[in-house]
C-alpha cells in the first residue's frame, strides 16, 4: 500500500544556505509522524514547502501516488493540508469565530459574511471532534493553549486531513502538552493523519508512530518508534553522543547577589498576581522557580527586571535597594534576562542577527567612540558570538524575521549570557531548542555559577529545575509555597506543591 504522502527528493535554497538538500519523507495515512531534527536543520522549510509557502528549487509531491503541484497556501488547504505554525497566524482583536471563518469558505449574503451560518458550521466542526471553546471570546484574551486549539479549529474547518504542528509544545504547560496529545491521538482515530515537528525527545516518543530526523538540511534517519530510544535519536540529529543530562557538581554559595523582601506585584488586570514574597540569590548559586504556569512566574521575573511596577516591598542587589530603578539602571547595573517571550521582549524581527546581539554591548567604551560605533568591532563581536553558540544563519546580516524558533532562542541567549552579568535571571532559556543546544546552555549555566554568578532559572520544565538547581523555589498562587534544596528530590512531591495540594516551612 503507498503512503498517503511522499516528498522526494526536495532541494530548496535560499542566499548562502541549502535549507533542504535531496530531502525524501513517506507518510503513512492515519499515523503522528515525527520530524526532528537541530535548528535549521531544514524542517520548518520542508513544511512549509508542503502547505504551500515555498515552492521547491526541485523534486516532487504525492498524494495516494499521484503527483501533485502545491503552488500556494490555497493549494494546499485545497488538498487537505493544513498547518499550526510555532508563533500562530491569530489576530488579536478579534473572536475567536471571525478568527476560525478568516479565509475559509464561508457563506456570504449580500457580499459580506454570514456569521450566523458560519457560527453553525464551526460548531458542527468542534461538535465533530469535541472541542470547546467560547467562539465569541476575544484572541487576546486567551491562554497559549486555548490559542492553540483556536488554530487546530482553523485547520479542521478548512477540511484538512493532513494537520501539521510545528513546535506544538513549545510555550505549552504540561497539563496543556497532555491535553495536546489527547487531541492528538482522537484526531487520528477520526481518519486524521498528523506531522509533528518537535525537538523534545520524550514527547516524540511518547505520542508519535514513526519518525524522521533531519540533520543540515538532510534526513538521517527514518525509524519506527517502538525501534527507538532518546539515545538513539539524539545521535542522529547531532552527529554524536549527547550529553542528555549534564552533570551538575554541589554549590559553594558565597556573598549574597539579589534579595527580595515582602515583594508584590500586581498583573496587567491590576489584581495581585505575587504576594509578598521574601528570597534571596547567593553568588555561586541556582536558585530554580517551580510551579504550574500563570502563579505568577511571569509578573515575578518582570518585576525583578524592571519591566513591571512592583506595588510592596523591597529589592536589593549587592546589598543596594533598586526598588526605583528602571530596567536599564537594572542592567547597567549587572542583571542580565532570558525573557521567557523572546517574540515580545527578546528580539526585533526587523533587524539583523548582528544588530540583535549587540544590543547589550554597542553604546559601551570597547565597541563606540565619542558617540561612533566601532563597525568592525561589532561585526567581530556577533560573528563570534554567532559561531560559539551554533547559530544556522547565513550571515550577521541575516533578517531576524526568517530565522528559525530555535535560532532566535540561541540568539537571545547569547546576547544574555555575554554581558558579564552579576545576575543571570533566565526564563525557559532552552525554549524551543534542540538537544545539543539545551547540552550546551545546561553546561554553560553551570559554568557561570560555577564562576560566581547568581542565576535565577524560571522554568515550565520540572525536570530541566531538577537537573541544574540547588536550591528550588515553588510558586503556587503568587506565594513561593515551598523552598527545598535540591537532593533525591521526588517529582509527585514536588507536583504536590505545584498544585497547592502542599506547603511546607521555608529552608531559611
Amino acid at each position: 500500500m503507498c503512503p498517503m504522502l511522499s516528498m522526494k527528493n526536495i532541494v530548496k535554497s535560499f542566499p548562502g544556505v541549502r535549507a533542504n538538500n535531496d530531502v525524501s519523507i513517506n507518510v503513512d495515512r492515519q499515523t503522528i509522524h515525527a520530524l526532528i531534527g537541530e535548528n535549521g536543520a531544514g524542517k520548518s522549510t520542508l513544511m512549509n514547502i508542503l502547505c504551500g509557502l515555498y515552492q521547491p528549487d526541485s523534486g516532487e509531491i504525492e498524494f495516494d501516488g499521484e503527483r501533485v503541484n502545491i503552488g500556494s497556501t490555497f493549494d494546499a488547504i485545497k488538498k487537505g493540508i493544513g498547518m499550526v505554525h510555532q508563533h500562530f497566524m491569530l489576530v488579536p482583536e478579534t473572536t475567536v469565530l471571525e478568527n476560525v471563518l478568516l479565509g475559509s469558505d464561508t457563506p456570504s449574503r449580500f457580499g459580506l459574511t454570514d456569521y450566523r451560518k458560519g457560527r453553525n458550521l464551526v460548531k458542527k466542526t468542534m461538535a465533530q471532534f469535541n472541542f470547546d471553546i467560547d467562539l465569541d471570546k476575544m484572541v487576546y484574551e486567551l491562554s497559549v493553549g486555548e490559542m492553540q486549539r483556536v488554530e487546530i479549529i482553523k485547520a479542521l474547518h478548512r477540511g484538512c486531513e493532513i494537520l501539521i504542528l510545528d513546535e506544538p509544545t513549545a510555550v505549552l504547560t504540561p497539563s496543556e502538552t497532555e491535553s495536546l496529545f489527547s487531541v492528538m491521538r482522537k484526531l487520528v482515530e477520526m481518519g486524521k493523519t498528523i506531522i509533528f515537528i518537535s525537538h523534545k525527545l520524550k514527547e516524540v516518543l511518547a505520542v508519535s508512530d514513526y519518525i524522521t530526523v533531519m540533520r543540515q538540511g538532510r534526513v538521517s534517519g527514518n525509524v519506527r518508534t517502538v525501534d527507538t530510544c532518546e539515545v538513539e535519536l539524539a545521535r542522529m540529529m547531532v552527529g554524536r553522543d549527547v550529553v542528555l543530562r549534564v552533570k551538575r557538581e554541589a554549590s559553594v554559595p558565597k556573598e549574597e547577589i539579589l534579595r527580595l523582601e515582602q515583594y508584590s506585584a500586581d498583573n496587567d488586570r491590576k489584581l495581585p498576581a505575587v504576594r509578598e514574597v521574601s528570597f534571596d540569590v547567593r553568588a555561586g548559586e541556582i536558585v530554580g522557580i517551580a510551579g504550574v504556569d500563570g502563579n505568577g512566574q511571569t509578573e515575578l521575573v518582570e518585576a525583578i527586571t524592571g519591566m513591571r511596577k512592583h506595588t510592596n516591598g523591597s529589592i536589593f542587589l549587592n546589598g543596594k535597594d533598586i526598588s526605583a530603578a528602571g530596567s536599564l539602571k537594572r542592567r547597567r547595573m549587572g542583571i542580565s534576562h532570558i525573557p521567557a517571550d523572546r517574540m515580545v521582549f527578546g528580539v526585533n524581527e526587523k533587524c539583523s542577527v548582528e544588530e540583535n546581539l549587540i544590543l547589550s554591548v554597542y553604546n559601551t567604551k570597547h565597541y563606540s567612540r565619542r558617540g561612533v560605533l566601532l563597525r568592525k568591532e561589532l561585526r567581530r563581536y556577533a560573528t563570534r558570538l554567532v559561531k560559539k553558540y551554533q547559530v544556522v544563519a547565513a550571515s550577521v546580516e541575516t533578517r531576524m524575521g526568517t530565522m528559525s524558533g530555535g535560532n532566535m532562542q540561541k540568539i537571545v541567549v547569547a546576547r544574555e549570557f555575554s554581558t558579564d552579568p552579576v545576575l543571570l535571571v533566565a526564563a525557559q532559556p532552552t525554549r524551543g531548542v534542540d538537544v545539543g543546544a539545551i547540552e550546551f546552555i545546561h553546561k554553560e549555566l553551570l559554568r557561570m555559577r560555577d564562576e560566581g554568578k547568581g542565576i535565577l532559572l524560571i522554568s515550565m520544565e520540572l525536570e530541566e529545575i531538577l537537573a541544574l538547581a540547588d536550591r528550588i523555589l515553588v510558586m503556587y498562587e503568587g506565594d513561593i509555597v515551598a523552598e527545598l534544596e535540591n537532593k533525591n528530590l521526588d517529582e509527585a512531591e514536588i507536583g504536590l506543591y505545584m498544585t497547592g495540594a502542599k506547603r511546607m516551612e521555608r529552608m531559611r
